[in-house]
């Protein structure tokens, strides 16, 4: 009996090892690639970044004036200060808005979910500038909302205001990541345990009073994962902010466009590719640690 029972639980746990080990392998050569090919591209970036800029592909002469100029000119500070701002609102925003979206997919949409799901992801079958330039459509002069505020009386002339300002690359900028928003937090959401939820109501909780004691925190993770996917990639956004937005709006990532466009001074441009990536870096690193620090409080 004792080898027939040994032996009835060798053989889940073999197999389990040997789907553990098929998974890896077909994972492997993939993240292998994209590793290699990040970490080429961030060698490349960072090597730039210690060159003078003599015209040549890979730079001149080994140097720090690339870091020392932009540290010491306040102009880039400004700028980079600017970006996490703009980078935070959108950030916000986007969640702010994504989250109930995510809640009614999850608990709500019942046998619609399919459908709803593909509504939400059918923008991204367009291009980013068609989107983009959808925007600019909607908020120019002689645009949708002008026409409309004309329309009902609510103006008596165009306003101004709404296109080429930060308030317009925020606007835009939520709408083009508002899926990257919703498609995680819905995730987590999905995962929330119905017993928890069923449990509470049997006692008599209120339906805030689970949201905020039980829904809300099991969340968290995809509320957190979402900020950070919408964060990153906004801090460095450069056609947002060059269609939409103005000399006010100008982001990081535009003076970097600049620099290898234009300006054709790689080392440079590298030089502040590579301070961006430490600010944000620190930015999620602090963001990270306040979450564990105040969430194992909660």
């Amino acid at each position: 009996m004792n080898a027939s029972a040994e032996t009835d639980h060798a053989i889940p746990a073999a197999s389990a090892r040997h789907r553990r080990l098929f998974q890896l392998g077909m994972s492997a050569p993939g993240a292998l690639a994209t590793s290699i090919l990040v970490l080429f591209a961030l060698g490349v970036v960072l090597f730039l970044s210690f060159r003078t800029n003599d015209g040549s592909l890979l730079g001149g002469a080994f140097t720090l004036r690339n870091f020392s100029d932009t540290l010491s000119d306040p102009l880039y500070a400004t700028i980079i200060l600017r970006s996490l701002a703009i980078a935070g609102f959108v950030t916000l925003a986007t969640v702010v808005t994504a989250y109930p979206v995510a809640y009614y997919l999850a608990f709500h949409a019942g046998k619609h979910r399919g459908l709803l799901l593909f509504i939400v992801t059918l923008p991204f079958w367009t291009s980013y500038l068609l989107r983009v330039f959808a925007w600019k459509v909607v908020l120019a002069y002689n645009g949708v909302l002008n026409s409309v505020l004309l329309t009902t009386g609510l103006t008596s002339e165009p306003i101004l205001a709404f296109l080429n300002t930060p308030a317009a690359v925020v606007v835009t900028l939520a709408h083009a990541y508002a899926a990257f928003a919703i498609l995680p937090i819905y995730v987590a959401l999905e995962n929330v345990p119905r017993s928890l939820i069923e449990a509470a109501e049997d006692l008599g909780a209120r339906p805030f009073t689970i949201f905020r004691k039980i829904i809300l925190p099991i969340s968290m993770p995809g509320v957190m994962g979402a900020a950070l996917v919408v964060f990153v990639p906004t801090v460095g956004d450069y056609v947002t902010p060059a269609l939409v937005g103005g000399p006010s709006s100008t982001m990081i990532g535009s003076m970097i466009q600049a620099q290898f466009g234009k300006a054709n001074d790689w080392p440079f441009g590298a030089a502040l590719a590579v301070i961006v990536m430490l600010v944000i870096l620190a930015v999620v690193v602090a963001v990270r640690l306040a979450d564990k620090h105040f969430g194992s409080r909660t």
